[in-house]
């Protein structure tokens, strides 16, 4: 169901449609109205210039969450095969362990 919501990013009206809950729509709407509002604050940008600069520095952060999220899956992915050859250690430490005590039966 496809969800109307009207927010104002810079002062103008937008009707936004989409599948999103309201609520996320207008998070969104805030955060980029935010982004406006600090470019546009102590220059004289216009709003068309605003809208540019706020979507570069959301571009920017969006490209930099992104390789901080790659970073975080690679170091996740690392973690994992030292846990997997130190799972295999143990069980071949346990292995060695069993046959000594094997032997020391005998």
């Amino acid at each position: 169901m496809k969800n109307r919501v009207t927010v104002t990013i810079a002062g103008q009206e937008y009707t936004l449609v989409g599948t999103e809950d309201v609520s996320y729509t207008e998070k969104v709407a805030a955060h980029v109205d935010a982004k406006v509002q600090e470019v546009l604050d102590g220059t004289r940008a216009s709003l068309v210039d605003g809208a540019i600069l706020a979507a570069v520095n959301i571009t920017d952060e969006y490209f930099k969450e992104q390789q901080a999220s790659e970073n975080l899956r690679r170091q996740l992915k690392e973690y994992l095969e030292e846990a997997t050859k130190a799972k295999m250690e143990l069980s071949e430490a346990k292995r060695e362990i069993f046959k000594l005590q094997n032997q020391i039966k005998k």
